[in-house]
């Protein structure tokens, strides 16, 4: 399952003379883009693509809010919103993700631009590292956040 949207093809409702067009030229024939068809961060480096590291630590601090008060943020890097990452179309992006071992809870990444599923980067552990990898297929500007299938309190890492 992907993060796009996708429009249906309902066959009862088309002119016959359209299904038949198309059979007559071929058929159709479902190709995956690019960005899904390979995310193993070694195969990608070596297609020649410039690859982008991103790398981002998950990590559990008390930031200042105003009137003196502080927020118990979960951040990437330290920081709300976490940094920025800039790419090129076509770039391989390489994201890899440290959680400290001292940290209280796990952290994932869901980032909207890979247009992969969340579950696909699961959620990392206190101590542990994870990586994966995609190339940015989509122009545009996309947010990133905490995610994971696995991951307790989730909704909290996000807001």
């Amino acid at each position: 399952q992907t993060q796009m949207g996708a429009q249906g093809l309902d066959i009862n409702k088309m002119d016959v003379d359209v299904l038949e067009q198309i059979h007559q030229m071929g058929g159709l024939q479902l190709v995956m883009p690019q960005a899904f068809a390979e995310t193993d961060c070694g195969a990608l480096a070596d297609t020649g693509r410039t690859v982008v590291e991103f790398n981002l630590t998950g990590e559990s601090v008390e930031l200042p809010i105003m009137g003196g008060k502080t927020y118990n943020a979960m951040t990437f890097n330290g920081q709300v919103p976490g940094p920025t990452l800039r790419v090129t179309q076509g770039d391989v992006v390489q994201m890899t993700l440290v959680i400290p071992a001292d940290e209280v809870t796990g952290h994932g990444n869901d980032m909207h631009a890979s247009q992969m599923s969340a579950t696909y980067f699961d959620s990392v552990n206190p101590g542990e590292t994870s990586q994966y990898c995609y190339i940015a297929e989509s122009a545009g500007v996309f947010k990133y956040h905490c995610s994971g299938v696995h991951l307790a309190g989730m909704d909290q890492h996000v807001l």
